[in-house]
């Protein structure tokens, strides 16, 4: 099979359901549990970065800073492990914007570098920078920013104009307010905004300290918001939780859907390769902390432990119960030794790439064009994730499915198209 095979294009396999010892309302619940879970985690790390940032703002220093960016990673990790969610559940997808959109034209928030591009035919307010910029207009109307408010934020400047690089909050807007630009390229090193972009009176760089922290503020707010609501979603008597559960078929659906649209499309495609293709590190996930192989590996063990039913919470403790495998294991055992064995090879090779960076090899430098060591990690765990998206393809006639649609990555089936 070859990865065209994998398109976007709808994959029809009819067969009869077989009969099955594992329940499958049991396989949904823990699917269901597992999901609020990782949006619990994600909220109460969500919480703990609010308040590194107030202190921060309150008390500006080296040491706050750095806090604060500690409190940000934290808070991916549970987070990038709820991506598997996205694909076949349109509650998380339709929301999954407001919190994780990338990439970004950061010309919009704060200011830039001098080399930044600024507006463009496609997006006229790349360069808005509207912490220094309280009075404007927008798509023709003015808008009063004089107070930096998380309604501003979501309701006028999130994806303004229509347009997607228009990212004004979630964990990115908050992640380049931290770190600010990373202008390294690919050479070592992130974002290095000072602590004094949040000092006050003359100790304050860059102008506008009190508006950025406004801002960062009421980003942070708004990322609290968003995460109580799709924790309670995934709750007893949440609708996505309800909309799992509706129906047996349906609900395994989303669980595979999720599972290889991740894999292929989303990660292997728009996250790995093309920045790769590319050399471009403006196309990494976590570009201004450098954060990406991170991001990578958490999203690899997202669909690892959906599959497997488990999940290791914030505490340690570790919740199980019937899982997918389970399932596949009954009517074709060799096909979930084989799943197990492909998500084990991907997680490894996911796991190489962290072991890169701590040994001082960047993500970014990975990326450099001639730099065949870091080419070999990346595409180790590109590979990795199309050759598992093939089992998982074939679960759909072992579930007695019908009719999936995976995410398709024009990266991976057309890359010509990218230099196009």
């Amino acid at each position: 099979m070859t990865p065209q095979t994998l398109a976007a294009s709808a994959l029809t396999l009819l067969c009869a359901a077989p009969a099955l010892a594992t329940d499958r309302a049991a396989v949904l619940v823990t699917y269901a549990n597992i999901a609020e879970a990782k949006y619990q985690d994600s909220l109460i790390t969500s919480r703990a970065l609010q308040v590194a940032i107030n202190d921060l703002i309150s008390k500006p220093s080296e040491a706050s800073l750095a806090a604060a960016r500690e409190a940000w990673l934290a808070a991916r990790i549970p987070y990038q492990q709820t991506e598997v969610y996205r694909f076949g559940n349109p509650i998380v997808d339709d929301w999954e914007g407001r919190v994780n959109a990338w990439p970004l034209d950061e010309g919009l928030i704060d200011y830039v570098d001098a080399s930044y591009t600024g507006p463009t035919d496609d997006n006229l307010y790349a360069s808005l920078n509207v912490i220094a910029t309280p009075q404007f207009e927008l798509s023709g109307t003015q808008v009063d920013a004089t107070s930096i408010t998380p309604t501003l934020l979501s309701d006028t400047l999130h994806e303004a104009d229509g347009v997607d690089a228009n990212v004004a909050a979630g964990y990115h807007a908050i992640e380049f307010l931290l770190w600010g630009q990373d202008l390294n390229g690919t050479g070592p090193g992130a974002g290095n905004r000072p602590w004094t972009d949040y000092a006050q009176g003359t100790d304050c760089t860059n102008g506008n300290c009190d508006r950025r922290a406004a801002y960062l503020q009421a980003a942070t707010t708004l990322l609290v918001d968003d995460l109580e609501w799709m924790a309670a979603q995934w709750a007893q008597g949440g609708a996505a939780r309800a909309a799992v559960m509706a129906d047996e078929a349906a609900g395994l659906i989303a669980i595979v859907t999720g599972m290889g649209s991740l894999s292929y499309g989303e990660q292997a495609g728009e996250r790995m390769r093309l920045g790769l293709l590319l050399n471009d590190p403006e196309e990494e996930h976590d570009c201004f902390s450098d954060n990406t192989h991170n991001s990578h590996y958490y999203d690899g063990l997202g669909v690892q432990n959906v599959y497997l039913g488990r999940y290791q919470r914030l505490n340690d403790d570790v919740l199980a119960g019937p899982s997918l495998s389970d399932l596949v294991a009954e009517t074709d055992p060799g096909l979930d030794a084989e799943l197990r064995s492909k998500l084990d090879t991907t997680m490894v090779a996911l796991e190489a790439i962290r072991t890169a960076v701590k040994d001082g090899m960047a993500y970014d430098q990975m990326l450099a064009r001639g730099n065949a060591e870091g080419e070999a990690l990346i595409m180790a765990g590109v590979e990795g994730l199309i050759d598992q998206t093939r089992s998982i393809q074939r679960l759909v006639p072992a579930l007695g499915l019908d009719e999936i649609n995976f995410e398709g990555s024009e990266t991976l089936d057309n890359p010509g198209a990218v230099f196009q």
